[in-house]
């Protein structure tokens, strides 16, 4: 005869004992509801149960049985499939938004954390202890308020292409990416780029937050308490009347950072889901399809509703190519030339202003690789010379906006010899002259 096996927890097993003394005499019901925690009527009802079933009659009737809510186990083996050949290298809360969007499959993203474990394509991380505090910086009040910008260097193509850097804008106030854009370096030609449109677009901010990168900041020492030295992009900044904050560390400006880390896990994923292997179609992948699906998942509601951005003003828009060149000093040389990255230039004889020698103008290098020269604020004609002038004496004093069309009679006093007084004569010991 085979006896059978009743799996009790613990609780249940003390729960038997206390109704067995009471169906024996040793308590009443008070006392055991007491012990038990429950009403008497409860402790009539387990009395009940054990008289009828005995031990068995205290198990919960849903033991063993299947939840309402179970899922499938179809569905686990679509998405244990799917996760293997797609999105073996996502982390759970992205390949969750992923199978849900591209197959129907919604589960949650702790669900799906165990089976990536379980399927060992998730490791969990230990939690980080950080030691050192750091204060937490509330989010600025309204957008445009500070615009945080910095540029990554990664394989964002996944050797698709070659490697490139990510210039992005985040809202310090809204925390959406405001613009983006692949280009091939930090340099000062992309960074000119970006902002032309992005003030094209969107206006000035008040504040733009950013790094020590040499292309925002002079980092040399014997300059570094120089404050007229500027480099071009702070120069153009300061031309739109937008405030550039420095960082001293990578946690200050944490936003656009953490903005990086999780493009560089989601960004580069979608790329290649979409197949995208050029800089151009990134950018254009960018614009029209991740960023305003980022913007919608993970802005914020500012504080404010205000919008801080400054629409440019008609001299600015007119000059916004001139804002964003390259400028710099050169010296007028004795036979008007000028010399600019080992090329040199010939002033023309005609000028909308007067050139004197050693006259200081000012040289501009638009993006598009156009030369400028401009001298008080007047364009200055000029051609490009094949090769470095010889060296000639120069007759011409300075150049105007034409050659002089007087000329003194020849009776005008500019024609006639000095006439000194006998008395000054004589203090120059030169004879004086009779007329």
């Amino acid at each position: 005869m085979t006896q059978e096996l009743i799996a009790m927890s613990s609780k249940e097993l003390s729960r038997y004992d206390i109704i067995k003394d009471l169906i024996a005499g040793k308590i009443n019901g008070a006392e055991a509801a007491r012990q038990i925690n429950l009403s008497v009527r409860q402790i009539r009802r387990l009395k009940r149960k054990v008289n009828n079933s005995g031990a068995q009659g205290l198990i919960h009737g849903s033991r063993g049985r299947a939840g309402n809510r179970k899922i499938p186990d179809e569905t686990i083996e679509k998405a244990k499939d799917f996760l293997k050949k797609k999105y073996a290298d996502f982390k759970p809360a992205f390949a969750a938004e992923k199978l849900e969007e591209n197959y129907g499959i919604k589960l949650s993203k702790e669900k799906i954390r165990q089976i990536m474990i379980a399927e060992k394509l998730w490791q969990p991380k230990p939690r980080k202890k950080n030691k050192e505090h750091r204060y937490w910086r509330p989010r600025k009040e309204a957008c445009g308020e500070l615009e945080q910008f910095d540029g990554s260097y990664h394989d964002w193509l996944e050797g698709r292409a070659p490697v490139c850097c990510l210039l992005a804008a985040i809202d310090d106030g809204k925390g959406e990416i405001t613009k983006a854009s692949f280009t091939t370096d930090e340099d000062v030609v992309p960074v000119f780029s970006f902002w032309q449109d992005y003030v094209s677009q969107h206006g000035k901010p008040l504040e733009i937050y950013l790094d020590k990168h040499s292309t925002y900041k002079v980092n040399a020492r014997r300059l570094l308490d120089d404050s007229s030295a500027l480099t071009q992009f702070e120069r153009a900044m300061r031309d739109l009347n937008i405030a550039v904050i420095h960082a001293h560390s990578p946690q200050a400006k944490g936003r656009i950072e953490r903005l990086f880390g999780t493009l560089q896990d989601r960004l580069i994923k979608e790329l290649r889901l979409a197949n995208i292997s050029t800089i151009d179609e990134a950018n254009e992948f960018l614009e029209k399809v991740f960023i305003p699906k980022f913007n919608a998942k993970f802005a914020v509601v500012p504080r404010s509703k205000n919008n801080l951005h400054r629409v440019l003003n008609k001299v600015e828009k007119e000059n916004l190519e001139q804002i964003f060149s390259f400028q710099d000093t050169r010296i007028v040389n004795n036979d008007f030339t000028i010399s600019y990255e080992s090329r040199w230039y010939q002033l023309d004889e005609i000028q909308p202003a007067t050139i004197c020698r050693k006259d200081k103008v000012k040289i501009e290098k638009r993006l598009d690789g156009k030369i400028f020269i401009s001298l008080r604020n007047k364009y200055l004609n000029f051609k490009e010379l094949e090769k470095r002038p010889e060296k000639i004496k120069m007759k011409v004093k300075f150049l105007t906006k034409a050659e002089p069309a007087w000329k003194p009679p020849i009776d005008h006093p500019w024609r006639k010899p000095f006439i000194f007084s006998p008395q000054y004569a004589r203090q120059l010991k030169v004879e004086p002259i009779n007329v």
